[in-house]
C-alpha cells in the first residue's frame, strides 16, 4: 500500500503554467497565452490567474515552476468496475470468431464467470489486482474515479467489492465513488428467480450496505440480458428511500426505456445509450441528467450503433467520457485513449471530450462542486502536460505527456520508468 504522505505537499505558488481553454471557468485572461499561476494552501485553491495579476500577499510563497506546462484540471473517470476477479479474454476471442454479447453471455460466459472468480478472491486479493490497474489511470491523469460493485451478486461479495474501493482511494490519494450494482445480473443460484433476487438486492443487500457506508450512489444494467424496467424501478425506490442517488446502464443494446424513466428518478447519469431515444434525451435534458458515453465498450463490441450524439449536442445533455474499465467488453486503461476514440469514433469535437472527462464527469458523480474545473476554493486537482496546445490530449494515443499530477493537494511526477502503469508516481 503507497503512504501518500510520501509525497510532497503542492502548497505554494505554482507559475509558468498555460491555462488549457475552459480549465478555469471564472478565469478571464486578456491573451489566451498569458503565463498564469494558481495559488495552492493547505491543500486547496486559494487564487488563480495571470501572473502578472497576483496579488502581492502571495508573491513570497514556495515557487514551483511549471515550465510552460498546458493546465487541466484533473480528470474524472466516471464509469469503471475496478475491482473484480480473473479475467475474460477467451471471450474477447470467442467474439473475434462471430459470437455476440449475447451469446457469449448464454454460454456461460460474460457477467457471470466474473460472478465466479470475484467470489473466489479474497479481498486482498482484490485490492492487489485493482490497485495495479488504477495506478495505469492515475498516470493518465486521473484525480477523482468511480468504482462499481456488481460481481459479486452476494451481499458478502458485494461488500468486499465496495471495501476495496475505499481502500484503494485511501491508499492512493484519489477521490473515489462507489455504486452499488447489486442488480448487475442474475447470479447462478437466482436462475429463473429474477423476483425474488431484486427483492434480496432491494430489502437487505442495499440496506446493509448503505447502512455500512460503501455506497454513494446505485446503479442498475437495465437490458434484456439483465433486469427489466420495472425491476429497475423496484431498485430506484429503495434508493430513493435510502436517499441515495441513481444512475443507469441504459440503452446499450436495445431501447429499453430506462433512460426516461431514471431521469424521472433524478439520475446523476444514463450511460452506454447507443440506442437512446428522443423521449429519453427530453427527460434527461429535463433533469439535468448526464449522458455518459462509453467508447471502449462501443470499440470492443465492434458495436454499429452509434449514439445520437447529435441529437444530445442539440438538446444540450452534457456528455461525459469514461473508460468503462472491466474486464469483459471495455478493458480500458487509459482515459486518455477513450478522449481520442470519442473523438474519432462519436465525432466529439476536442472541447467536448476534455469537458467530457473533467467538468461532465465530475457531475456525473455529482462531484460538481470539488472536481472538474481549476477554482478558487476547490482542492487542488490539477495536471500539468507537456503538450503546447489542448487538441494533444485527443490527438496523441499511447503517449502519457504529463510533467506532473496535483491530487488531493499532492505532487506526483510520472515515474522515470516510463511503464506506463502509474508505477512510482514519485515525489
Amino acid at each position: 500500500m503507497k503512504n501518500t504522505q510520501a509525497f510532497p505537499s503542492a502548497d505554494g505558488l505554482w507559475t509558468g503554467l498555460r491555462l488549457a481553454p475552459g480549465a478555469a471557468p471564472d478565469v478571464q485572461l486578456d491573451d489566451a497565452n498569458a503565463s498564469a499561476a494558481i495559488v495552492v494552501e493547505q491543500g486547496h485553491i486559494r487564487w488563480v490567474g495571470a501572473r502578472a495579476a497576483l496579488p502581492a500577499a502571495y508573491a513570497a510563497l514556495p515557487t514551483h515552476d511549471g515550465g510552460g506546462a498546458l493546465v487541466t484540471p484533473g480528470l474524472v473517470d466516471c464509469h469503471t468496475h475496478l475491482v473484480y476477479g480473473g479475467r475474460r479474454a477467451n471471450e474477447f476471442a470467442m467474439r473475434l470468431a462471430g459470437a455476440s454479447y449475447e451469446e457469449v453471455a448464454k454460454a456461460g460466459g460474460g457477467i457471470v464467470s466474473t460472478v465466479r472468480a470475484t467470489r473466489e478472491a479474497s479481498e486482498d486479493e482484490l485490492f492487489e489486482s485493482a490497485a495495479a490497474r488504477l495506478q495505469a489511470l492515475l498516470a493518465d491523469g486521473v484525480c477523482a474515479i468511480e468504482i462499481k460493485s456488481g460481481y459479486g451478486l452476494a451481499l458478502g461479495h458485494e461488500r468486499k467489492q465496495l471495501r476495496v474501493a475505499r481502500r484503494l482511494g485511501e491508499a492512493f490519494g484519489v477521490t473515489v465513488k462507489t455504486t452499488f450494482l447489486g442488480a448487475h445480473a442474475l447470479p447462478p443460484e437466482y436462475a429463473g428467480r429474477s423476483a425474488d433476487y431484486i427483492d434480496l438486492v432491494c430489502k437487505e443487500m442495499l440496506p446493509a450496505l448503505a447502512a455500512e457506508g460503501l455506497v454513494d450512489a446505485v446503479d442498475v444494467f437495465c437490458e434484456r440480458i439483465a433486469f427489466s424496467l420495472a425491476e429497475t424501478e423496484q431498485v430506484f425506490q429503495a434508493a430513493k428511500a435510502l436517499g441515495l442517488p441513481v444512475k443507469l446502464h441504459a440503452e446499450q443494446l436495445s431501447d429499453m426505456d430506462g433512460a426516461a424513466l431514471a431521469a424521472r428518478y433524478g439520475a446523476l447519469s444514463c450511460d452506454h445509450i447507443e440506442h437512446l431515444s428522443a423521449k429519453g434525451i427530453a427527460e434527461m435534458k429535463k433533469a439535468g441528467t448526464v449522458a455518459v458515453l462509453l467508447p471502449g465498450a462501443y470499440y470492443t463490441l465492434r458495436d454499429t450503433h452509434l449514439p445520437p450524439i447529435e441529437a444530445l449536442r442539440e438538446a444540450g445533455v452534457p456528455m461525459a467520457v469514461s473508460t468503462d474499465h472491466n474486464p469483459g467488453t471495455s478493458p480500458a486503461l487509459s482515459l486518455l485513449l477513450m478522449v481520442n476514440m470519442a473523438c474519432t469514433l462519436f465525432r466529439l469535437t476536442v472541447p467536448e471530450a476534455i469537458a467530457g472527462v473533467t467538468q461532465h464527469a465530475a457531475r456525473a458523480l455529482g462531484l460538481q462542486d470539488t472536481h472538474g474545473r481549476i477554482a478558487v476554493g476547490l482542492p487542488a486537482n490539477f495536471v500539468l502536460w507537456k503538450l503546447s496546445e489542448a487538441a494533444e490530449l485527443a490527438y496523441w494515443f499511447g503517449q502519457r505527456p504529463i510533467h506532473a499530477v496535483v491530487r488531493q493537494g499532492r505532487v506526483y511526477f510520472p515515474s522515470p520508468s516510463g511503464n506506463g502503469q502509474g508505477e512510482g508516481m514519485r515525489p
